[in-house]
């Protein structure tokens, strides 16, 4: 078992993001549940910050914050709207506390030095493989010698899409040729002939759907090997969540898994509620199917398992070094809360409201949306690199 990395500069080139570095081992960390009930009045909740960007599937925060379950938690939050190439940062400062993130983009960054937790999985799917529905490629072994398409090196869909050729016999280093190109400007870069396939995240996937563009050639939210993998967890700052604000960090941690289970029940109120209150620009009924397409059940050993997942691959494919101990990564990085469990999430209870649910014509309804108000240009993307729009801020 090797020993930790030594902090490095954390952008990350392709070379540098290959390399792996073994990870040594210490105790699971434990947050503290409170028994009491949280406090009434504002002055006596604990002040937390939550980091953001406007992402389709963070709707378990926005519902937390909108439907005051922080504020039943004892917890004052305050959110804060980081693009995706700040976010890691902030996080390992102590800038923000917390926020959901992809499991992939962070195991590199955490091997290389950077302060942050991870505990329970909050969804499945948002990554794609997608080639032209008119072209060729109709399974992944045709994608041998073909040009991908991704928003970024290191991003979750180039992961993804490294896992999947790897699975399949293709070497992602020396059989593909990957090209770079902005979340929202992918689907046009294979339409020019620029790419043969691209690698997507929610909503940009769902919308190459919706405007059949495309037909999915892996799915992490579907295939078999990936259909029960976390794909995002809940990450922590690792002084907030082994420091002295443990029952601060089990009490937002809640909350927003409490969202997350109202999220799977009420799909369409949430993504609309999303779209409405400005916490992302996107079209209410796209991103009602975006978030349709994941699934919100959260899991506390779902979030452990994912790491596992994830670490085996990428050491396959040398993102993470080939003597990497996964069982002393996992225990290293993922945080335990005591009453926060797969048993108490089981008894969890949420509301169902009218009309939040995906109806059985919800295509056509997202057809007619297209059809008068157009597509929208995607800023981010769940998992991906910035690309471009005006950004909304709630309200």
């Amino acid at each position: 078992m090797g020993s930790f990395a030594t902090p490095m500069n954390l952008r990350i080139s392709r070379k540098r993001f290959l390399l792996g570095l073994p990870l040594a081992s210490v105790a699971i960390i434990s947050c503290k549940k409170s028994e009491e009930n949280a406090p009434s009045n504002a002055s006596a909740r604990k002040k937390v910050r939550i980091g953001y960007m406007g992402l389709t599937c963070e709707a378990p925060i926005y519902v937390a914050k909108e439907y005051g379950f922080f504020e039943k938690e004892g917890v004052d939050v305050e959110l804060v709207r980081t693009e995706w190439t700040q976010f890691k940062d902030l996080l390992n400062l102590g800038k923000i506390d917390l926020g959901q993130q992809p499991v992939m983009m962070f195991l590199k960054p955490i091997e290389e030095g950077l302060d942050v937790k991870m505990t329970a999985g909050v969804h499945k799917g948002c990554l794609r493989i997608q080639a032209g529905v008119n072209g060729k490629i109709k399974a992944v072994a045709d994608l041998r010698g073909k040009r991908i398409g991704v928003p970024g090196m290191g991003t979750p869909p180039f992961i993804f899409a490294n896992r999947v050729l790897s699975r399949n016999k293709i070497d992602p280093k020396t059989e593909v040729e990957w090209r770079v190109f902005p979340s929202g400007e992918l689907a046009l870069a294979m339409e020019k002939g620029e790419v043969d396939a691209v690698a997507t995240s929610e909503p940009i996937g769902s919308l190459l759907l919706a405007e059949g563009k495309v037909r999915n050639i892996a799915d992490l939210g579907v295939d078999p090997q990936y259909a029960n993998e976390y794909c995002c967890s809940i990450m922590l700052n690792g002084k907030f969540a082994t420091g002295g604000s443990r029952d601060t960090c089990a009490a937002a941690v809640r909350a927003i898994l409490k969202g997350a289970k109202w999220v799977e029940t009420n799909p369409r109120a949430a993504a609309k509620m999303s779209v409405e209150k400005g916490y992302l620009a996107s079209n209410p009924e796209l991103n009602a199917k975006a978030l349709g397409a994941l699934r919100f059940t959260p899991s506390v050993s779902g979030g452990r398992e994912a790491i596992q997942a994830a670490a085996q691959d990428m050491m396959a494919i040398g993102m993470l070094s080939a003597t990497t101990d996964v069982a002393a990564v996992t225990k290293r990085i993922f945080v335990e809360f005591d009453g926060v469990t797969d048993e108490w999430l089981k008894t969890l209870q949420v509301e169902t409201v009218a009309d939040g649910q995906i109806p059985g014509i919800h295509d056509a309804i997202v057809a007619r949306e297209l059809e008068t108000e157009g597509p929208p240009v995607f800023a981010e993307t769940c998992c991906s690199a910035r690309s471009r729009i005006a950004r909304a801020e709630p309200r």
